[in-house]
């Protein structure tokens, strides 16, 4: 019992020690998700493209991009939310890759947080869930979608 108390001691001092920020989406964030969400519901391509950082972007990764952000607007978010970046996140979103034109790209702003988006959808067929990731750079204040570009 002695061990029983000292463990939950030690737990509740790690859990008051934590920052509640971390547990807690900044207004910077909620505003951002609720943007997203609201053109997303609304089918809002124009909105939604405005989350784009495009500049040096190349223009069949932006193409793509269009494409991917607003090809099942219109149906339901089920979840929406910005979350840290985890080492491999960072590994991936600093990394070089291949085009398909042969060069390679890279993101131009680094990523601060990741968006991911849970969308559910039902037709003739049923109903369908699925999850969509992209990653999100902080530029002149606010939150965006970085396009990657050619590397320089």
């Amino acid at each position: 019992m002695k061990h029983f108390i000292t463990l939950l001691a030690v737990l509740v001092t790690c859990t008051l020690s934590t920052p509640l920020a971390s547990f807690a989406a900044t207004e910077k964030d909620t505003a951002f998700t609720d943007a997203y969400k609201k053109a997303f519901e609304n089918k809002d391509a124009i909105a939604l493209n405005g989350f784009l950082y495009t500049k040096g972007a190349d223009p069949e990764v932006l193409g793509f991009y269009t494409m991917m952000m607003t090809a099942e607007m219109g149906n339901k978010i089920s979840s929406i939310e910005l979350v840290e970046l985890t080492p491999e996140d960072v590994k991936k979103a600093t990394s070089i890759q291949p085009l398909p034109s042969g060069e390679n790209a890279k993101l131009p702003l680094t990523p601060v947080k990741k968006l991911v988006v849970k969308v559910a959808s039902t037709d003739e067929n049923g109903t369908s869930t699925s999850t969509s990731e992209s990653f999100v750079a902080e530029y002149e204040g606010k939150y965006v979608i970085p396009v990657p570009g050619p590397v320089k």
